[in-house]
């Protein structure tokens, strides 16, 4: 019989990786099999059903029914991702908002071929009124199997599509059954922000997994040739095995800093760009231990955390951010308000900018104020949240 999955607490130190800058305390999640984890935030409107079946794959269903005839929407895992945790969080709390009556499916496919042809089929036999593509890999997957049929899908947590080749620009809509949200600020937009913090930047150190194709096609490959095309030195500061990420980088970002140092001495027009691979982004206190005083910036917004362990700058969007969007986007396909043939890319704008002030002080980095003033995120000089999702954070005691 249909079980409903109890909530576990999970400490801050894991959390703050999963949620959005700052709401990392004392939250509780749900789980199946380690995979599939949400918040309260999405807790308080839906129950959580584990399939009897199998451990990956699992029902979620309003507590109270919303307006109109039900929908049914079936969203496609890859892998368990804190990213993904973030993600479906936000869909299902946009949802519940719109008093949609909707019931998800959630399903890990793990990222095998076959298993997603498996799924899919079953999905398609069980006719589904949308699908969410969760993550680049599952967004791959379903462009290169099962475009141009009758279910429509909204990508969420995925890369930039024009830069994949997967639409041709961002004005049109895809002519398929596609409708695409970007998790990448546009190029030019991040180049601007670099000039304003570095006028006189010389290099940028472009920290990439070279097994995570999307990052390094949308977040390593693009900034490298803009910044070159205006004589910057942009190189990638890579690894290759994810496993040994810790240790990989631990070489590999030393030596960059001590080749930034021969067109920059004194590290004052350099910068690390921290892109959306997770082996990467996940060890950011050995970056910042071999840093030395090379500002360290995330296009991840979630890599700006409370603590000394944190970038000491995001311009990006947030996995919260891109969810909110591609949610409504889902919103509006499945009650027939659009088609997602018919939208344009969802790119988020202005950016999720992010501070830590801990860091920049460490470092000796000086932040334009007009970049305060942007920030949806920022960490005070000794690494406490100020400011959260734009609003100020009221600490005990009643200080703000």
């Amino acid at each position: 019989m249909k079980t409903v999955l109890r909530s576990v607490l999970l400490a801050a130190a894991v959390a703050f990786i999963a949620l959005s800058p700052a709401d990392a305390e004392a939250q509780s999640m749900n789980r199946i099999a380690g995979w599939f984890k949400i918040y309260d935030e999405a807790l308080a409107n839906w129950d959580v059903v584990d399939d009897e079946n199998s451990d990956l794959k699992a029902t979620l269903v309003r507590k109270t029914p919303g307006t109109g005839p039900q929908k049914r929407v079936f969203v496609l895992y890859p892998r368990k991702s804190s990213a993904y945790d973030v993600a479906m969080t936000k869909i299902l709390t946009v949802f519940a908002e719109k008093d949609l009556n909707v019931k998800f499916t959630v399903e890990n496919y793990t990222n095998k071929t076959d298993a997603g042809k498996a799924v899919m089929a079953q999905a398609y036999k069980d006719g589904y009124d949308l699908i969410f593509s969760m993550g680049s890999e599952s967004t791959a997957f379903l462009y290169q199997n099962f475009r141009d049929s009758k279910i429509p899908v909204v990508t969420v947590c995925s890369k930039d599509p024009v830069q994949l080749g997967q639409m041709k620009d961002y004005e049109s809509g895809s002519g398929i059954n596609f409708a695409f949200t970007s998790l990448n600020v546009l190029l030019e937009v991040q180049m601007a922000y670099l000039k304003e913090l570095k006028p006189n930047l010389k290099n940028i150190g472009i920290l990439v997994d070279l097994k995570n194709t999307s990052a390094v096609e949308t977040q390593g490959r693009p900034i490298a040739e803009a910044a070159r095309k205006e004589g910057i030195n942009a190189f990638d500061v890579a690894v290759d095995d994810p496993a040994m990420a810790k240790d990989q980088l631990a070489q590999v970002v030393p030596a960059a800093v001590a080749r930034m140092r021969k067109n920059d001495p004194e590290l004052k027009d350099s910068v690390f760009w921290v892109t959306g691979s997770t082996s990467v982004f996940v060890e950011m206190a050995t970056i910042n231990q071999h840093s030395d005083k090379v500002p360290v910036i995330s296009v991840v917004p979630e890599n700006v955390q409370e603590g000394p362990d944190s970038a000491v700058m995001s311009i990006g969007v947030s996995f919260d951010s891109n969810a909110h969007l591609a949610a409504i986007y889902g919103a509006d396909v499945v009650t027939g308000k659009t088609e997602a043939s018919k939208m344009k890319v969802g790119v988020v704008s202005p950016p999720d900018i992010a501070l830590n002030f801990l860091r920049a002080r460490d470092i000796g980095l000086k932040v334009p104020f007009s970049f305060f003033e942007a920030s949806a995120y920022v960490y005070d000089h000794v690494g406490k949240v100020v400011r959260n999702k734009g609003q100020s954070v009221v600490k005990s005691g009643g200080d703000s």
